[in-house]
């Protein structure tokens, strides 16, 4: 049997000249559509010697056909719809960029621009021109330069300020960032000398003056956004530091973590250190990051005392840490709204999500369910209060007020429903609790309720 069904397999020439290979040749590329056939009938191949089919027809092997190519030349970066909840959900994409920065990257993107250019001189210029006024003017800094991220930020302060040298840093704040990279091992690479000083829930000023010696080349302060540390507590203040560094004549530098421009207190949030405190307060360099709280591109953006920055901007890493013109243009749109707090509330997409009020998020809701009890069965949705995240390792005991859909099924159990909208064409990511499959509406615009809706509508 097996031999007569490898036999009946159709050969590539074959199914060349089949209509709907044809078609698919007019709008893919010719070796895309021969892999593809290949690939086809490579797997039924497969199915016929695994005893797991016993027959086998050609209209079957295009059907087959047509799935695989439509998936291999789909891009494997997409879209998706993140009802999860978390605003800043590094494995989505984290924060997503403005209309007004996408026009600025697809304006760069497709036409020639003045990157390292000056068209009042006409001569060569730098990249860091066109981005330094805006950020010293935001963060009150007298320099600032911007790097492809804060890891790379981190790097490049502490190789240009102390490289060979001990960077001295409380020991409850050597945290570790997203896919277990550590801050201890990215300074390292640095070539900075790591000494930890006090414990990990309390660190006094002594702790760290008792270790500065002749070799010692920045004291460091990493905001620890991604954690907290309570009950039994302390940790030396930015303006203690300071002084310290002052009087030792050692400079002071704060790994700020997201770049926070807003100061979220007074929106009912809980406290959050903003990149102007910090530089107000004295701290010689400062370095944050682009694509969490500050809701553009990823990006690692360093300000401080100009005497420090303009060394940086000489280092030889510089070149291999430097943004591209993409960034760039992303990151300075972004940064000229908040020129306007309003305007960066209303138009800067994470900020936005963060700080839509609650009623907002009840009507999204009712919108949705009315939509969906409209063109599927087989599910139950009901509106519920819940709690949204900020996600992005930062404001980790932040709960936001918010309004879910909980979706329930006596044909689908939620991992079934929760791993079918995952699969789903455009995907749409959701999260399982208590039994329940939950769609957070905070972090679902309305342009995806035809998404979602489809989603569910194709369920079988």
């Amino acid at each position: 049997m097996n031999k007569e069904l490898l036999r009946n397999l159709p050969k590539v020439d074959e199914l060349l000249k089949e209509e709907v290979v044809e078609k698919q040749l007019n709008v893919a590329m010719r070796t895309l559509v021969i892999d593809t056939l290949r690939e086809t009938i490579e797997y039924y191949r497969n199915l016929i010697l695994k005893d797991k089919i016993d027959s086998i027809s050609k209209e079957k092997v295009l059907e087959t056909f047509l799935n695989l190519i439509k998936k291999n030349n789909a891009p494997k970066l997409k879209k998706l719809v993140n009802a999860t909840g978390t605003v800043i959900h590094t494995n989505l994409g984290r924060s997503l960029l403005s209309d007004t920065a996408v026009e600025a990257v697809i304006n760069v993107s497709k036409n020639y621009n003045n990157l390292e250019y000056n068209i009042e001189t006409g001569k060569r210029g730098l990249r860091y021109s066109h981005i330094e006024d805006i950020i010293t003017k935001i963060t009150g800094a007298e320099a600032a330069m911007v790097v492809n991220n804060n890891a790379a930020a981190v790097m490049l302060v502490l190789n240009t300020l102390c490289n060979g040298m001990e960077a001295i840093v409380s020991r409850g704040q050597l945290v570790e960032i997203g896919g277990s990279f550590r801050v201890p091992e990215v300074m390292k690479f640095s070539n900075a000398k790591l000494v930890e000083v006090g414990t990990t829930n309390r660190t006094h000023v002594y702790d760290y003056e008792n270790n500065i010696n002749e070799n010692t080349g920045v004291l460091l302060k990493v905001h620890t956004s991604n954690f907290k540390i309570l009950g039994f507590t302390e940790e030396v203040s930015i303006e203690d530091l300071v002084k310290l560094g002052e009087k030792n004549n050692i400079p002071t530098y704060e790994d700020i973590g997201s770049g926070v421009l807003i100061d979220y207190c007074k929106y009912g949030f809980t406290y959050e250190p903003t990149v102007q405190e910090s530089v107000k307060k004295g701290i010689d360099v400062v370095s944050f990051s682009g694509d969490k709280m500050l809701g553009g591109p990823q990006a690692g953006i360093i300000v401080g005392k100009k005497v420090f920055i303009d060394r940086m901007k000489k280092n030889q890493l510089t070149r291999a840490l430097r943004i591209d013109k993409m960034t760039l243009a992303a990151l300075e749109a972004t940064l000229r709204l908040y020129l306007d707090e309003k305007e960066a509330i209303d138009k800067i997409p994470t900020v936005n999500m963060l700080l839509s009020p609650k009623d907002e998020i009840k009507k999204k809701a009712i919108s949705l369910k009315r939509r969906l009890k409209n063109k599927v069965s087989d599910f139950n949705f009901d509106i519920e209060e819940d709690f949204s995240m900020v996600g992005g390792g930062s404001m980790p005991t932040e709960r936001i007020e918010t309004y879910v859909l909980k979706v329930k099924s006596k044909v689908y159990t939620p991992e079934e429903i929760e791993c079918k909208l995952r699969m789903n064409e455009i995907p749409i990511i959701t999260r399982v609790y208590n039994n329940e499959v939950i769609m957070d509406l905070r972090t679902i615009f309305k342009k995806d309720f035809d998404d979602i809706v489809k989603a569910f509508s194709s369920i079988k």
